[in-house]
């Protein structure tokens, strides 16, 4: 059995790699010239870790990475509490930049022989299974998989029917430097979520990705054009965040900025095509779930292949299983960037914590 997948992410790795594991041969297309993930970082829970180390990327994922056992909401420099995250109650978090889960991922998909073209955009697809790329290529299969983000060509090419909701906040995300004082502290070993509420609401999301790096998220209504600039405006930022000044001060001429949004497409799969990650449920970052969620469904995808059933009757028993956690998630993760409930004091609730402490399908218990 054959796959052609559209785009080298996490899910389109993820998804090659556990299929390769089972006997397939697997082409990935990359339309970007190099393999690499933009400048930011990204939180990693229990299920997540499970899924990399099914995949055989765990050990090179968790090196030299931050393990956020506390995380602390403050407003206007005041602590509103504290939420304690680890194995032992099955909520570990991770934080590591997007590069370094990438670099796992990509060298365990070449460890397992997958091909990769780079220089690849995909032009469309047709649901009796055949990709097609600009450069005018065809490429026949038995399943074809569009793990090409939120503009997904794979998607747009099929009769999908996708809804797209924008909420009222984007953020800046972007990497800087830890000093040794930072490094030293224990207050400043934890993700810290600060906010400011007047004269207008901003939030910095502080999170220590490794010994020498420093994640910053910083969200700000789309309409405060000031705060939403890149490079960002260290006047307005460091008079919004004074106790932050310092950190404000190191940040250079990087960072993007996205709006936060949510896509959500009938289904998951017409004919021989699937779609997982971004293509099929783009989130908000609100409860840190995008990457988790995306590698977990393209590992049950895989695993669901198993069997003689036709590749049909397969994705739909795939969608039947994966799907209910993913739509809750992603619900709850728009409705917390809506109403900006984060606010409020950090405390996530078991529901909120659903998806982090599940295990997913084709990982092991232990």
């Amino acid at each position: 059995m054959h796959a052609e997948i559209a785009g080298a992410g996490f899910a389109g790795l993820t998804a090659a790699i556990a299929l390769k594991q089972r006997g397939w041969s697997v082409r990935v297309h990359e339309s970007s010239p190099e393999l690499r993930a933009f400048g930011a970082g990204i939180f990693i829970w229990e299920n997540g870790l499970r899924v990399l180390r099914a995949v055989g990327a765990y050990e090179d994922a968790v090196e030299g990475v931050h393990d956020a056992g506390i995380m602390e909401s403050r407003i206007d420099g005041r602590s509103l509490g504290t939420q304690q995250f680890g194995a032992a109650i099955g909520t570990r978090m991770l934080c590591m930049t997007r590069q370094h889960l990438y670099n796992a991922l990509l060298a365990a998909a070449q460890r397992s022989g997958v091909e990769i073209r780079t220089n690849s955009e995909v032009s469309g697809v047709t649901p009796e299974g055949t990709l097609a790329t600009v450069s005018g290529g065809t490429f026949p299969a038995d399943l074809v998989i569009g793990a090409d983000g939120v503009r997904s060509r794979v998607r747009d090419s099929v009769p999908f029917q996708v809804e797209r909701y924008t909420c009222p906040d984007g953020v800046i995300r972007l990497l800087t430097t830890r000093t040794n004082a930072e490094r030293e502290s224990t207050d400043w070993n934890r993700v810290v979520d600060f906010w400011t509420l007047e004269p207008r609401p901003l939030r910095i999301l502080y999170t220590p990705c490794n010994y020498s790096e420093l994640y910053l998220c910083m969200m700000a209504p789309s309409h405060n054009l000031e705060a939403s600039a890149i490079p960002i405006r260290h006047d307005v930022w460091s008079t919004a965040f004074p106790y932050l000044a310092d950190v404000i001060a190191r940040v250079g001429p990087q960072g993007r900025h996205d709006l936060y949004q949510t896509s959500r497409v009938d289904r998951w799969s017409i004919g021989c095509v699937a779609l997982i990650g971004d293509a099929a449920h783009a989130m908000p970052p609100t409860l840190g779930q995008g990457a988790g969620l995306a590698m977990g469904n393209a590992l049950a995808l895989a695993v669901s292949m198993e069997g003689p059933a036709p590749v049909e009757e397969k994705l739909a028993a795939w969608e039947a299983a994966e799907r209910p956690l993913t739509d809750h998630t992603q619900a709850f993760a728009t409705e917390l960037a809506q109403s900006r409930g984060l606010a409020n004091g950090h405390h996530w609730s078991d529901d909120a914590l659903r998806a982090a402490r599940h295990i997913p399908t084709g990982t092991q218990v232990g």
